[in-house]
């Protein structure tokens, strides 16, 4: 059963790279007391989520500030090595929070993971965007396969 409205997050930890080298965040640090735009992407480097999801997010990254969100979050299964180097390669700046679930624990507690092998992936994450307040998803918009709509930048910032 996947996160629904209304549901709280799942406990977890994300992979995070820090001045220091990899690090950690907490879902309790990253959700607690704040309006968090979550949004996941299938796979870091991948053409729609270099060229159009994340990018949507760093475009629009003001508006979500303006519509009072504490934090934009990008989530994908790869290592926190992989988060970084895309991050960087995508000048997201400190605009955006990069999340690595390299297992997918934190995806398969949420109920949102997809399974790649087929095209020689593995486990991935769902393409999704979910509004946190204080812990709570307040919004839930998970992608139909293939698509690419519910979960854009521009679509999460009319659901606010």
């Amino acid at each position: 059963m996947s996160i629904a409205t209304g549901d709280k997050m799942p406990e977890g930890a994300f992979g995070v790279m820090t001045d220091a080298g990899p690090g950690q965040i907490t879902t309790d640090e990253l959700f607690s007391g704040k309006r968090v735009v979550l949004f996941s992407v299938p796979g870091a480097f991948t053409p729609t989520c270099s060229m159009n999801h994340l990018p949507g997010y760093v475009e629009h990254a003001q508006g979500f500030a303006d519509k009072g969100v504490d934090t934009v979050a990008c989530l994908a299964v790869n290592d926190v090595f992989v988060m970084d180097a895309w991050g960087k390669s995508r000048d997201v700046g400190d605009h955006i929070v990069m999340l690595a679930d390299g297992n997918g624990d934190y995806t398969k507690s949420l109920g949102l993971e997809l399974d790649a092998s087929g095209f020689g992936m593995g486990l991935r994450g769902q393409r999704f965007a979910i509004i946190v307040d204080d812990g709570v998803a307040t919004a839930v918009a998970v992608e139909a396969p293939g698509e690419f709509r519910v979960s854009a930048a521009e679509a999460i910032l009319d659901r606010l």
